[in-house]
């Protein structure tokens, strides 16, 4: 089932380069917009940048802000040792004719970039809930286009959004 979801998704690549640079765009260049706008996100929500005294503004909530990116971070590395653990292929050596939109190396489970994103996602989600939904909203962005890429398979994507998500809930319980 795992290969009929990648194949669905990544039949959609290689038909027109313009939609081929969309999703190049999502895979690769959007997951650093994202990271700034949950920064500026968290800093501007708060007030930070608007105060007289910016840093003690920065002090009063960075627990809160540094959940987020810390849960991200976390989940990030967790991430990349399961893959070493896992030792899983990316679709290009796994499955033959499939010729990824981006080159990658490393090994698929889980998707380091769909832990990263959904640990900060749902960390915002805990904090500010119509935000966190627009930021899994990006999450899922991101996932669904690194499939179509043919870098991941919806399994590592799947199991990035659960280790991310379960990352996230610790964080805010410590």
């Amino acid at each position: 089932m795992n290969n009929e979801i990648f194949y669905f998704f990544y039949n959609l690549a290689h038909q027109s380069t313009i939609f081929d640079s969309v999703i190049v765009f999502f895979a690769f260049y959007f997951p650093y917009v994202v990271i700034i706008l949950a920064g500026v996100f968290l800093l501007m929500h708060h007030d930070v940048l608007k105060a007289e005294n910016p840093y003690q503004v920065f002090l009063e909530k960075k627990k809160e802000i540094l959940k987020a990116f810390f849960a991200g971070i976390l989940a990030w590395l967790l991430a990349q040792v399961l893959k070493f653990l896992f030792s899983l292929g990316r679709p290009a050596e796994a499955l033959a004719g499939i010729n990824p939109l981006l080159s990658k190396s490393d090994y698929s489970f889980p998707s380091g970039h769909a832990t990263f994103f959904a640990a900060l996602a749902v960390s915002i989600f805990f904090f500010h809930k119509k935000a966190g939904y627009l930021f899994i909203l990006f999450a899922l962005l991101i996932g669904v286009a690194r499939v179509i890429a043919g870098v991941h398979f919806p399994v590592d994507i799947l199991g990035g959004f659960a280790l991310g998500a379960l990352i996230a809930y610790f964080v805010r319980n410590v």
